[in-house]
């Protein structure tokens, strides 16, 4: 079996339903990490120093590679990635090599059994 590693970017008010969504689309879990901080074209506003941005979450989703561009295009739709700027970002990654993973084995070949 073969994974991808799927990274979103999203606005921390959006990461339940990204999850949500990633979870219906065939993800088996993921790693949070909470108050990331990004910066794109335009940096952000401040007031008096301060900094306007909002908090960011880092998700991160270890998922068979049949599954992943479908989950990778929810997490997309669901985030509103490309509907407005600064919103956040998904990208993917081949995994080379996994470990922990197999307890999840059963499942992921039922769903892809079923892909295919």
């Amino acid at each position: 079996m073969h994974f991808k590693l799927i990274i979103a970017f999203v606005e921390d008010d959006k990461t339940n339903a990204v999850m949500k969504a990633a979870r219906k689309a065939g993800a088996t879990g993921a790693t949070i990490i909470n108050n990331a901080r990004g910066e794109g074209l335009k940096r952000s506003r401040t007031f008096f120093g301060l900094s306007l941005e909002t908090q960011r979450d880092a998700i991160m989703f270890v998922v068979e590679e049949h599954l992943a561009r479908h989950i990778l295009e929810r997490i997309s739709a669901v985030g509103q990635f490309d509907e407005k700027p600064g919103t956040g970002i998904a990208i993917q990654i081949d995994v080379e090599d996994a470990m922990g993973v197999a307890h999840q084995a059963k499942t992921l070949e039922e769903k892809i059994e079923e892909i295919l």
